[in-house]
């Protein structure tokens, strides 16, 4: 019996190798988001001269809108893998990302949490230079949506602080 527990645990340590596959897909999407970042860049030199102000701003906040989400794309690769596949080697390494030195999975939750405000709040910028052409149902529901976020972030990161704050009153007390 000890043999086969040995051998189930070891294939659910091993799991964690089935989520690679996910981060590759991951890299891949960033990949079609520099496509698209760059085919939305040569729009905007090439049209630069016949565009008014707000088309511009539009499309810079779809450009700004495509490197958070980008950003966020990273965090979830970079910081996911670490987390929760295997230790990257990056010991000294003259690009390591500081955040990735304090990275866990409730550090990661935060993180996400915040990108995803930004990227809400690119959104909603451009719902905003753009409201005359939207119904007020929707400008309410965008509003409503980033909220929601904001709310979401705020309870995550409080209870990440609760939890980390236990953890720590806990570990002062057993010495």
């Amino acid at each position: 019996m000890n043999k086969f527990v040995k051998a189930m645990e070891s294939l659910i340590f091993w799991s964690r190798w089935l989520q690679a596959p996910l981060y590759l897909g991951l890299i891949a999407a960033q990949g079609v988001y520099v496509f698209q970042f760059m085919h939305e860049l040569g729009m905007l030199i090439a049209k630069a001269g016949s565009l008014g102000e707000n088309d511009i701003m539009l499309i810079v906040l779809g450009l700004i809108d495509v490197v958070m989400i980008a950003n966020l794309l990273i965090m979830v690769i970079v910081g996911g893998y670490e987390t929760f596949v295997s230790r990257l080697d990056l010991e000294n390494h003259p690009d390591q990302p500081e955040w990735l030195s304090h990275v866990n999975a409730g550090v990661l939750k935060v993180k996400l949490a915040t990108a995803l405000i930004g990227i809400s709040s690119i959104h909603l910028l451009k719902t905003f230079i753009n409201a005359e052409h939207l119904a007020d149902r929707v400008i309410i529901a965008q509003v409503s949506i980033h909220l929601a976020f904001l709310i979401s972030a705020i309870a995550i990161a409080w209870t990440d602080k609760l939890m980390t704050g236990t953890l720590i009153m806990s570990s002062k007390t057993q010495h």
